[in-house]
């Protein structure tokens, strides 16, 4: 990273203004551009964990009905502690996802077993749980229980090297650099609702290839959109 690179994030990080204008920039587009799945519509964190769980390198289309089959079938940890392994896999072979039927049984009997049947509100208590990844972990604390707890993939780790203009590499979702930019950013009045926006306009607005600058909400904050977005000709709308 050169210098100048981390002085310019440094500034608009640690500028409070700044900070404010990008969390209501994107709460508002947020609240008008929201993508609907069905755990998103709940904050139980058991169901949250379980949607996590599920959606890990999985297409979130494909999850949605094998989702809400489990969620019928194992509405609590007790209920999946309990389950059969072929129950499972049956469950699961929509996903291709037979590797993590184990871990999945295993981990609700650990909720059981450790916790009393609760899901902590604790990351590495989380994350000490059999399958649960740091990212899993961080999106469970964030989404069910509304803590300021970053959740960096390969989306939320390209919306802030291109708004901070921060090179971005395979590492940077372990980056402490990265953490700590999602941190500050989304340490405001709702950081589920600003984590769950950035989300979005990753998938919306801000593609891998080819970014719709011209409509992004952030693009005069953004040291992409600054630079490249006047190259495109602005469309109407975000598009669906």
């Amino acid at each position: 990273m050169r210098q100048g690179d981390a002085g310019a994030a440094g500034a608009l990080i640690t500028d409070p203004g700044t900070l404010e204008e990008l969390r209501s920039r994107l709460l508002i587009w947020g609240r008008e551009n929201r993508r609907t799945f069905p755990w998103r519509e709940t904050r139980d964190p058991w169901r949250v964990l379980l949607a996590e769980v599920l959606l890990h390198r999985t297409r979130a289309d494909q999850v949605v009905p094998v989702y809400l089959a489990a969620v019928e079938r194992y509405p609590d940890p007790a209920a999946m502690a309990r389950a059969h392994l072929r129950d499972l896999r049956r469950l699961m072979r929509p996903l291709g996802l037979h590797w993590r039927v184990p871990l999945m049984r295993e981990m609700a009997r650990q909720i059981l077993r450790r916790h009393g049947g609760r899901i902590p509100p604790d990351r590495q208590a989380l994350q000490a749980l059999p399958g649960v990844s740091d990212y899993i972990a961080g999106a469970v604390c964030c989404f069910a229980f509304g803590m300021p707890e970053p959740v960096l993939d390969t989306n939320t780790v390209r919306v802030l090297g291109r708004l901070f203009g921060l090179p971005v590499r395979d590492s940077s979702r372990r980056s402490r650099r990265f953490r700590d930019l999602m941190a500050r950013l989304i340490d405001g009045p709702d950081p589920r609702e600003l984590t769950l926006s950035m989300l979005d306009l990753a998938a919306r607005i801000c593609h891998p290839r080819d970014p719709e600058c011209p409509v992004c909400p952030l693009r005069e904050l953004c040291a992409h959109g600054r630079s490249h977005g006047t190259e495109k000709r602005a469309a109407g709308g975000a598009g669906p």
